[in-house]
């Protein structure tokens, strides 16, 4: 059956009306019929050809939310009718090293659910490996549920490997990652700084989790926050000036990296030695992961700030995250 899709023609071109022939479903896949999509960064990054890995007709859309409308042959864990998400993953070879230590994303030949021939969310289906259609607890809102399956995973998965409850964590940008940063580092217990350049912030920064709040910009305020770290997530896709973020962590303390800020991350070596600091990059999260960090949300009640748009609206909803207009996720809905 024909599925109906939005596409970029070409490199920076608006979506057009698109409609494809996904083919016969193999035996490990599901197609699931979507009712809510976020609209993510890395959706205008793969529009605009940004990372040089986009191929045209492009459907982009990795924040899906939906039904399972029909199942492969071999396909056990979920059944039709079941509300399932699927993310920026879409499929793993599930052999190699990094596989059997469920860290999927990092297998060589890992599968984009809307790049390498794939076709993704901005639709009325999509077809996914079953393996990475996740299901949605109950406790979570379809609309709050599908950020979480790139944003929430993104800042989840080191938030888990790093923090502790005690610990003194900073969240710098309280945007589409950020504001989720906030609740996951607080539900953990943290002792949460937010970090940004718009002091109006601060008052939803604080409903959101934060104890304290910098603002960034203000150099005063930088400094009296040195050395005072454990950890630090920037969520941001900014240039930074990362010596002054590696001189807020204490000792032993680590700056983590999920935004895809441009440029190179240049920092004195005498700094990271004698403080036996680290700066370290983290992607989204295996399938164990996702699941966990789905959970997780349910029972702490953490949940996506998204504005509602029609699908028939795509256009307008991309020029908003482009500027930077929404607070904080775009969802579409069929």
């Amino acid at each position: 059956m024909p599925i109906q899709a939005y596409a970029a023609p070409a490199v920076r071109g608006p979506l057009e009306p698109y409609t494809y022939e996904p083919g016969p479903l193999g035996p490990g896949e599901v197609e699931i019929r979507i009712t809510h999509s976020g609209i993510c960064h890395s959706d205008i990054h793969l529009i605009d050809n940004d990372w040089q890995i986009s191929t045209y007709p492009l459907v982009p859309g990795h924040e899906i939310v939906g039904t399972i409308r029909a199942v492969g042959s071999n396909v056990r864990h979920v059944q039709v009718g079941q509300r399932v998400g699927v993310g920026w993953q879409s499929g793993a070879c599930y052999a190699c090293e990094q596989c059997l230590a469920g860290e999927e994303p990092s297998c060589p030949k890992n599968q984009a659910v809307c790049c390498h021939g794939h076709f993704g969310g901005f639709a009325e289906a999509v077809r996914s490996d079953a393996a990475f259609a996740h299901p949605i607890p109950d406790a979570l809102a379809s609309e709050n549920a599908a950020p979480l399956l790139c944003a929430g995973i993104t800042v989840y998965s080191p938030i888990r490997r790093y923090v502790r409850p005690g610990m003194r964590v900073g969240v710098i940008g309280v945007g589409g990652l950020g504001h989720l940063a906030l609740q996951f580092a607080a539900a953990y217990g943290a002792e949460v700084t937010a970090f940004s350049t718009t002091a109006a912030k601060e008052a939803e920064a604080r409903q959101l989790g934060a104890r304290h709040f910098v603002v960034s910009t203000d150099a005063r305020q930088m400094e009296s926050v040195a050395g005072r770290f454990d950890f630090l997530i920037s969520t941001v896709t900014v240039d930074l000036d990362w010596p002054a973020w590696v001189r807020a962590l204490r000792p032993f303390g680590k700056l983590c990296l999920v935004g895809a800020s441009p440029g190179n991350v240049s920092v004195p070596v005498m700094e990271l030695v004698i403080g036996q600091k680290a700066i370290l990059g983290s992607i989204i999260g295996g399938r164990g992961m996702m699941r966990e960090m789905l959970q997780f949300a349910a029972d702490h009640n953490i949940r996506t700030r998204s504005e509602l748009m029609p699908m028939r609206e795509i256009n307008a909803a991309i020029e908003r995250v482009r500027r930077n207009q929404a607070r904080y996720r775009v969802v579409l809905t069929n």
